[in-house]
């Protein structure tokens, strides 16, 4: 059979068009003539292709603040009509969106009333919740989500033209934007947010926070004290929330992080991260009554390599050690040159260590004394933490079948640092003794915890102490050249990291199984007064109750007396 004849010419048919597809919203625009010269398209498939299949919208993380002219390049729009010049032959639809710069006239305030500053949190690490990346990261002002972009393609343009969310902060410059139109918001209404964002107080009022009491209130209504705050325990992160919480209460390196701007110079994101937790901890004008060390958290992890995270328990004592020598590092610290940053300036004394070998001859009572006739090993160490041994708890129960809790004074386990009593490591007999100068703070650890290769064992000793005026003269070396002979150095309780065992579970064939509870007591010094906090609760206490915990960490600040008032002032 023959082939049957066309109804009508091929060449009709080609030059046909089909409808144009639905767009985002634009300004109107006239659609493209077809082309005759040789590039014809077949029913409109040869721009829109790509845009159909949605490969667009996947190039958006590059392309953010780039608006109109790098947008130009996809084949996401019609192209426009040609100008007779052939001048704009490579400009895309993009050309012709309404980008605003400036708000119309008389409507600079507009979308500002939808605003809702009870579900900004600006602790949480800055991702968008749609890529996951940290590059050039918005909050919606009205959901508290984070966006990436606001150009024509970014995740931020699409949110406000789905849910009709239309004001933005970039959390790097704090500017606010209003999407889609794309203009920036110069609104004084809008102070507080920025602040929030990133609190910074002026010099003037840092340098007084020990001295003047000062309340504040949340957007609720609720007073807090600032610097006093609850921390958010995320899953099992409080023993990293009372360090930091610590850390916060020094005063030299809190106002070092609250006055420097570390994000203009080469410090690491670890020391960035840090200061805005520091300076979020002392916030007078926070939106809410509590912090989130989230975004530390996870810097902290990476670091780290996970071995402290917010899912699983860690030891504090570890973790501090661990963060003290990263921040050396991050703030432009040497390994080997002592003074190098603040923390070693804070923290960093010295110690001397001497050590003999036990002979085999040597009987049980005398393998600590120390012999004349042998050689003894004298070394010089530098530290940042002391280490304070408890004795051994009772293994039995008292006459009245009631478990014994033991106490010891403190200034019986500082005795390690006398230079005379000694103790026995490996093979050798070891003793130390303190050296000048002491640094501005101490950091004693008292050892509870022990493990072995068939259990881990807690010590429950109770550890008495004075809240202020540690003489710690008995524990150094002697020097006349750095302080006279004789007279006491003071120290004085600046906060006391505790732990609490709590019983989950009484099996009988593992045991009684606890979970560790880490609270941190520190003192008010503008109203003379004592605060402990675990996790999100804020209490006060009474001083005549703070040993009645199991001290693990404590900070104590060298006291600075007046110059020239007699002797037994130490000179400032």
């Amino acid at each position: 059979m023959g082939k049957r004849q066309a109804g009508e010419p091929l060449e009709d048919v080609v030059a046909a068009d089909s409808p144009i597809s639905k767009k985002a919203r634009l300004e109107d625009f006239p659609a493209p003539e077809p082309q005759r010269n040789g590039h014809s398209q077949i029913n409109g498939h040869g721009q829109n292709n790509d845009a159909r299949n949605g490969n667009a919208i996947s190039q958006t993380a590059h392309e953010q603040e780039h608006e109109p002219e790098e947008a130009a390049q996809s084949p996401h729009f019609p192209q426009p009509l040609q100008e007779e010049d052939g001048e704009d032959d490579e400009q895309s639809a993009y050309s012709t969106i309404s980008r605003q710069t400036v708000p119309t006239e008389g409507y600079s305030d507009l979308y500002l009333d939808t605003i809702n500053r009870s579900v900004l949190d600006f602790d949480f690490e800055k991702l968008c919740s749609v890529s996951l990346s940290n590059i050039n990261v918005y909050a919606c002002m009205i959901c508290g989500k984070y966006y990436q972009g606001r150009g024509p393609k970014s995740h931020a343009y699409f949110h406000a033209l789905e849910i009709g969310h239309h004001v933005y902060v970039n959390m790097q410059t704090k500017k606010v934007y209003v999407l889609p139109e794309g203009y920036e918001v110069k609104s004084k209404s809008l102070e507080d947010i920025k602040f929030v964002v990133d609190p910074k107080l002026p010099k003037e009022e840092v340098i007084v926070l020990d001295k003047i009491a000062k309340d504040a209130w949340d957007l609720s209504g609720k007073k807090y004290r600032p610097g006093f705050v609850g921390m958010n325990n995320i899953k099992e992160n409080d023993y990293f929330n009372v360090i930091i919480q610590a850390l916060a209460h020094i005063p030299p390196l809190r106002n070092f992080f609250m006055l420097e701007d570390l994000s203009s110079t080469a410090s690491s994101e670890l020391a960035t991260r840090f200061s805005v937790l520091v300076r979020k901890i002392w916030n007078t004008r926070a939106f809410k009554t509590h912090v989130s060390p989230h975004e530390l958290i996870q810097q902290v992890s990476r670091q780290s390599n996970k071995r402290f995270d917010l899912l699983h328990q860690s030891d504090p004592v570890d973790f501090l050690s661990w963060f003290l020598n990263n921040m050396h590092l991050a703030l432009g610290g040497s390994k080997t040159k002592p003074g190098t940053s603040i923390i070693h300036r804070v923290f960093q004394g010295k110690l001397k260590m001497e050590s003999q070998r036990i002979t085999a001859k040597a009987d049980a009572g005398d393998r600590l004394r120390f012999e004349e006739a042998a050689e003894v090993i004298v070394e010089t160490t530098r530290y940042l933490m002391l280490t304070l041994d408890l004795p051994a708890a009772p293994l039995f129960q008292d006459e009245l079948d009631r478990n014994i809790i033991p106490q010891v004074p403190l200034t019986s386990i500082l005795s390690k640092y006398d230079g005379v009593k000694a103790q026995e490591h490996l093979s050798m007999r070891k003793r130390y003794r303190l050296l000048h100068p002491l640094p501005p703070f101490l950091l004693f650890h008292i050892k509870r915890f022990s493990k072995n290769k068939f259990v881990a064992e807690r010590n429950p000793t109770i550890v008495t102490f004075p809240v202020r005026s540690l003489d710690m003269a008995p524990y150094v070396e002697p020097n006349p050249a750095a302080h006279p002979v004789g007279e006491p150095i003071w120290y004085d309780l600046v906060a006391n990291v505790t732990h609490e065992a709590v019983r989950t579970r009484d099996d009988s064939v593992e045991g009684e199984a606890e979970r560790k509870v880490w609270r941190v007591q520190m003192r008010d010094r503008a109203r003379d007064e004592w605060l402990q906090v675990q996790d999100l609760f804020v209490e006060r206490v009474a001083t005549e109750t703070l040993f009645t915990k199991e001290s693990y960490l404590m900070v104590w600040e060298r006291r600075r007396e007046g110059k020239g008032k007699g002797k037994g002032k130490e000179r400032s």
